[in-house]
């Protein structure tokens, strides 16, 4: 197996907006689309399992396994200046560069199939130190698409701020140009830590992404969810870092009680 998409339920959905948020830097995005999906009471009709995430099973709870995947929620518009929405949040990205390709690959695939209009990547932007009011930054794959949100307070003038766009955000806005899915990535500034998530941060996307698309958000529960994130993040980041330090050889007892 490589990367496979399961799906459990095949909406109709018309013309929807796709929006991605995948953990990462401060962890904006997993943040700012999780709590989309709480919010919006969404629907999940798909997951997504590769071999190119890390040979874990987590148990969120009580005794049941669960290997790390995205998964894939949908939300239907409620008035006429609304859009349908596709949600993916996850528990990672890949772990190698070509895993990255190709998951991102297998997953604009799936998106044609529902005919998605818009992609929204969202991520976060280490700047270095805490701040109070992150500023939301903002890439595009094609030039009208900057003259349509700069009304929305995102700054477009990345090639000052940010460089390049590691990870999934980026390609989802670079391969989408391939796929002819115009793509926004809002990127929200955060003091960097990969692990620790950023609710200021997230909540700087949501506003301006709900104002995007006509959704009324209530946000006051947002550091409710961040602190139930937190913990379950904190485990995957845990196990992630066992497998990659070298192992030493198992004693002889050892040998007789590994388990996995």
């Amino acid at each position: 197996m490589t990367t496979k998409i399961i799906v459990f339920e095949k909406p109709k959905l018309k013309n929807p907006i796709f929006i991605e948020g995948l953990p990462g830097v401060g962890n904006v995005g997993r943040v700012a689309a999780g709590y989309l999906v709480e919010e919006l009471k969404a629907k999940k009709f798909a997951e997504l399992i590769s071999s190119h995430f890390m040979p874990i099973a987590v148990i969120p709870q009580g005794s049941q396994a669960e290997l790390i995947k995205a998964e894939f929620f949908y939300w239907k518009s409620k008035s006429k200046n609304q859009s349908d929405l596709i949600i993916m949040i996850g528990d990672s990205q890949s772990a190698d560069p070509e895993g990255h390709y190709e998951i991102v690959e297998e997953i604009l695939k799936f998106l044609k199939k529902f005919n998605v209009k818009e992609i929204f990547a969202l991520g976060g932007l280490s700047i270095g130190v805490p701040t109070e009011k992150p500023k939301v930054v903002g890439a595009v794959n094609d030039v009208s698409l900057e003259k349509k949100y700069k009304k929305y307070n995102i700054i477009f003038d990345t090639s000052q701020r940010v460089g390049s766009i590691v990870g999934a955000a980026g390609l989802f806005v670079g391969l989408a140009k391939y796929y002819n899915i115009p793509a926004t990535c809002l990127l929200g500034e955060t003091s960097g830590m990969p692990f620790l998530p950023d609710p200021k941060s997230a909540e700087a996307i949501l506003k301006i992404l709900s104002e995007i698309l006509n959704l009324k958000l209530d946000i006051s529960k947002l550091q409710e969810k961040i602190k139930e994130m937190k913990e379950f993040m904190k485990r995957v980041e845990a196990m992630q870092s066992q497998l990659l330090q070298p192992q030493a050889p198992p004693t002889e007892k050892e040998k007789l009680t590994y388990i996995g």
